[in-house]
């Protein structure tokens, strides 16, 4: 009478063949993946809101050299949204955070990207970094301040999942 031989080898052929089928399904076929359906809300970061004046004018540029972009998604759906305004400031060789010329609004594309070209920023208080806000009616306000890895960056991205209000 012959036994099945059960060893090491045979134990992880099975359990390989075991996890192939539930992976694969009864078709045999690879599930497929799943479309990412849960996009957080982005949380207003500390001292976002620093040197904020409200309703700046849209703008072409403010200046050369840098580049400030990023995308607006839709929290929970990550949908793009387009023609929302996005407003941008920061500290440049021509002054500070206050300075009327470097602070300016863009809208987004279809897509819900957004792009300004302006002045490089320079370290203030330290530490180069833009602000940027979210603060139109339909989504609850969002302020951001990301800090740029080196002084020297010529670009900085800054993307907003936003909720509506």
């Amino acid at each position: 009478m012959n036994r099945p031989a059960f060893n090491r080898r045979s134990l992880l052929i099975g359990a390989g063949v075991s996890g192939a089928a539930l992976v694969t399904g009864t078709t045999g076929l690879l599930v497929p993946a799943q479309a990412k359906t849960d996009y957080a809300p982005t949380q207003t970061m500390r001292g976002g809101s620093n040197n904020y004046s409200p309703n700046a004018p849209l703008v072409a540029n403010l200046g050369t050299g840098f580049l400030m972009s990023g995308t607006v998604l839709k929290a929970g759906t990550g949908e793009p949204l387009s023609n929302v305004r996005i407003q941008i400031w920061a500290a440049t060789p021509r002054g500070g955070e206050r300075e009327p010329s470097n602070h300016g609004s863009v809208m987004t594309a279809a897509d819900g990207t957004y792009q300004l070209e302006m002045s490089q920023i320079v370290p203030h208080f330290g530490q180069a970094h833009g602000h940027l806000a979210y603060d139109d009616a339909d989504f609850e306000t969002v302020f951001l301040r990301p800090v740029m890895d080196s002084k020297n960056d010529t670009s900085l991205q800054a993307n907003f999942v936003l909720t509506p209000a």
